[in-house]
């Protein structure tokens, strides 16, 4: 009699350790899927994700994320990893537009997050355009054009010395530029317009010599609306330049060139593919020009095996604003994360005392 009862015992308290489980199991999967207010897009983090010399994702992920919660995402490159805290998400995409596209594409594709309701922000850092931009300014993108579709000759073999090495060819227009949603973006940035932004002696320094004095490069840096021009590869000089102008003039987009950089023309088709354009913010801050200065040629920059980074304090290319610049995307970025998050906004609405 007490062997039964003790079997009994046990298979009443198995029973009930497995009731447990089950409903612990149920729990967790009905947690799922987890919705998503705020998705962050940085492209590349220099070191740890918190603590240490930041690249575009740590001031984010300190302020939103630390602590949070870590998902593999299936397909993602080199073990892609989703952050999730408290309905802001954040992924280190990797660089490039084929990493930039796969990676959005296996984020949004997966099923235990909910981005129905979620703002995609795309950030960053960024070459700017010679004549009109100063390193340490933000943009808010208005469109993005893919600087590789068309038709492309090296320099040499241009029989104008002085024309643009790209040719428009009308076939790819449909793909080589996205344009935002512009009611959103407006709204954007009648929000962070006034944002004030940093720079550094140094940094002013470098301007001053590099252009000569010219009032358009003395000027502090500022938030502006812009186009951004997306190319598979870090370029710089003339005719790139020259190439980005001609582009952008004859696309028809919205405001002038102001940034290049290696992933948001996919990102934006990734996400217009998905059904998500609408949701789509791009904020890029420059800290680099998009032609040589101070003498710099392709081979002194990038021809030795230990070609400095962008992050270097002394940098031929970037003198110290690459902290600062990432600081000045972080505050104009946290204002509209915080909007957000405070349920101002919405998918499709701006309640209009955001903005006053």
């Amino acid at each position: 009699m007490k062997k039964v009862c003790g079997f009994f015992m046990t298979f009443v308290l198995f029973m009930a350790i497995a009731a447990v489980n089950t409903k612990a199991g149920e729990t967790a999967d009905s947690a799922f899927p987890l919705p998503v207010k705020v998705l962050l897009l940085p492209k590349f983090e220099i070191g740890e994700m918190a603590g240490d010399f930041p690249g575009e994702a740590q001031y984010y992920y300190e302020q939103y994320l630390a602590g949070a919660e870590e998902y593999d995402i299936t397909g993602g490159e080199n073990g892609l990893t989703l952050y999730y805290k408290d309905s802001v998400a954040l992924s280190v995409l990797g660089m490039g537009k084929v990493n930039a596209a796969l990676g959005t594409m296996a984020v949004l594709s997966d099923d235990r997050f909910d981005f129905s309701d979620a703002y995609i922000i795309s950030t960053g850092c960024a070459g700017s355009s010679v004549g009109n931009t100063v390193m340490g300014d933000v943009f808010i993108i208005t469109s993005a054009v893919d600087y590789d579709l068309g038709h492309h000759a090296d320099g040499r073999d241009i029989a104008d010395p002085d024309g643009t090495s790209w040719f428009h060819d009308a076939d790819y227009d449909d793909a080589a530029v996205t344009i935002l949603n512009q009611d959103l973006i407006e709204k954007v940035y009648s929000l962070v317009k006034d944002t004030p932004l940093e720079t550094t002696e140094q940094t002013r320094n470098f301007m001053r010599r590099a252009f000569d004095d010219a009032e358009w490069a003395l000027r502090d840096p500022q938030v502006l609306r812009g186009t951004t021009v997306t190319g598979d590869n870090y370029w710089k000089g003339s005719y790139g330049h020259k190439n980005a102008l001609l582009m952008v003039e004859t696309y028809g987009c919205p405001d002038p060139y102001t940034s290049t950089e290696m992933e948001d023309a996919a990102i934006a088709r990734t996400a217009e593919w998905m059904g998500l354009l609408d949701h789509l913010i791009i904020i890029r801050d420059s800290v680099n020009m998009d032609e040589f200065m101070l003498g710099e040629t392709p081979e002194s920059l990038w021809k030795a095996a230990d070609t400095e980074s962008l992050s270097d304090d002394d940098s031929a290319e970037a003198a110290d604003i690459f902290d600062v610049g990432m600081k000045n995307n972080f505050e104009v970025g946290r204002i509209i994360i915080d909007a957000i998050l405070d349920g101002q906004w919405r998918v499709g609405h701006v309640n209009q005392s955001a903005l006053s």
